[in-house]
C-alpha cells in the first residue's frame, strides 16, 4: 500500500487513459472512465487503485477500479472494475507506476533546493552544466564536471577530475573518486566508488601495497543500489556496462568489467578482474573468484560460489558451483540418502 505521506501521486489516470499509454486491451468500455489514484497489490486493491494480475489466484478476490490482467483471467475479474487485457501486465502496471509516482522511480532533490546551494562546497575549477543541482553539504571537488539535469545529494564527495553526466542521481553520503559517470545513473546513499582496489604483494617488511592507477568506468543508465562499493582499476579500469543493474551491499573491485544489461543482486562479491558478459544475472550472495569470465547471458544462482568460467547462456548453482543440473542431482542423491539412512534406523529400532 502506497503511503501519502511519502508518495503522492502525480496525477489520477482513466482506464481509457492507461489503455492508450500501455496498448493494453479496454475490455470493459464502460468503465473506461474509471479512475486510478493510487496503485495496490492485487490481494489488497480497494476503491481507487489501480492492480495487475497475471494469474488466476487474486482474480476472483480482487476489488479494484482499474485491473491490468492476461487474456486468460479476465472473466474472472469481479464486476465493477475496469478490465485491461494485457500480455505483460505488470510491465504495463510498472510503467504506469512510474508516471504516477515519478519520485519513487527516479530520486529526486532532498532538499527541494535547485541551482548550487550556498551550503555545498564547489571548487571554482568545477564545471557545474545549468540545471544542475548541488545540495548542502556536498563538497564537489578541482575539474569536476557535472551536468544538465543531474542532482548531487547532501554530503556527497567528489574528488578530483571525476565527471558525471546528465540527468544522473548521486544520492546522499556518496563518494565518488577517480570515476567517470554517463548519462541518467543513478547512484543511491552511501556508495563508494573509486576506492584503491586490494592489491598487496609480499614484501621484505611485509605486505606492500601496489598502486592502484585505473578508473571506474560506468555507462549510461547504470543503478548502483545503497552501500555497494565500486573499487577503482589497478593499472587498466574497472567498467560496468550500460543499463546494468546492481543491488544493495555489493562489492566490486578492482579491474572487474561488467557487460550491458546485468543484474547484480544484493551481497554478491565480484573478485578483482573478473568479466560478466552483456545480460548475465547473479541472485543474492554470489562470491566470484578472481580472473574468472561469465559468458552472455548467463544465470548464477543465489548463494553460489564461483570457481570456474561460466560459458554463454548457462544456470550455475551450488558451492561450488557448477551446471545447475549436476546440482540439482547432487541434492536429490543426497535426500535419498539421508532418506535411506533414516529408514534403517527405524527398522533397526523396531
Amino acid at each position: 500500500m502506497t503511503d501519502p505521506v511519502f508518495f503522492e501521486p502525480s496525477r489520477r489516470f482513466t482506464a481509457d487513459e492507461i489503455a492508450y499509454l500501455t496498448g493494453a486491451e479496454l475490455r470493459t468500455p464502460d468503465k473506461a472512465k474509471n479512475e486510478a489514484r493510487r496503485l495496490a497489490p492485487a490481494d489488497e486493491g480497494g476503491e481507487g487503485s489501480l492492480i495487475f494480475v497475471s494469474g488466476k489466484r487474486h482474480a476472483t478476490a480482487v476489488e479494484a477500479s482499474v485491473v491490468l490482467c492476461t487474456p486468460e483471467v479476465a472473466h474472472l475479474v469481479p464486476m465493477g472494475a475496469a478490465v485491461l487485457i494485457s500480455k505483460h501486465p505488470q510491465v504495463d502496471f510498472a510503467a504506469i507506476g512510474r508516471l504516477m509516482f515519478p519520485g519513487a522511480a527516479r530520486p529526486i532533490a532532498l532538499t527541494g533546493e535547485t541551482g548550487i546551494s550556498a551550503a555545498a562546497h564547489v571548487h571554482p575549477d568545477a564545471l557545474i552544466e545549468p540545471g544542475a543541482i548541488i545540495e548542502p553539504g556536498a563538497v564537489i571537488g578541482p575539474r569536476v564536471a557535472i551536468g544538465s539535469g543531474t542532482v548531487i545529494a547532501p554530503n556527497v564527495v567528489i574528488g578530483a577530475s571525476c565527471q558525471v553526466g546528465r540527468d544522473c542521481y548521486i544520492g546522499p553520503g556518496a563518494t565518488l573518486q577517480h570515476a567517470l559517470l554517463g548519462n541518467r545513473v543513478i547512484v543511491h546513499a552511501g556508495v563508494r566508488i573509486g576506492q584503491d582496489g586490494f592489491g598487496y604483494v609480499p614484501g621484505v617488511a611485509g605486505l606492500e601495497k601496489v598502486p592502484q592507477i585505473g578508473r571506474v568506468v560506468i555507462q549510461d543508465d547504470v543503478e548502483i543500489g545503497a552501500n555497494t562499493t565500486v573499487d577503482r582499476g589497478a593499472m587498466s579500469d574497472t567498467v560496468i556496462g550500460e543499463g546494468t543493474k546492481i543491488d544493495n551491499l555489493v562489492q566490486i573491485a578492482h579491474n572487474v568489467r561488467i557487460g550491458r544489461s546485468c543484474i547484480v543482486a544484493g551481497q554478491c562479491g565480484l573478485s578483482g578482474s573478473v568479466t560478466l558478459g552483456d545480460g548475465v544475472m547473479m541472485g543474492g550472495n554470489v562470491g566470484v573468484a578472481d580472473h574468472l569470465t561469465i559468458g552472455d547471458r548467463a544465470q548464477i544462482a543465489a548463494g553460489s560460489g564461483l570457481m570456474h568460467d561460466v560459458p554463454a547462456g548457462e544456470r550455475w548453482g551450488g558451492f561450488p558451483a557448477q551446471p545447475m543440473k549436476d546440482t540439482m542431482r547432487e541434492y536429490a542423491f543426497l535426500r535419498s540418502m539421508v532418506r535411506d539412512m533414516r529408514g534403517k534406523r527405524r527398522s533397526g529400532d523396531g
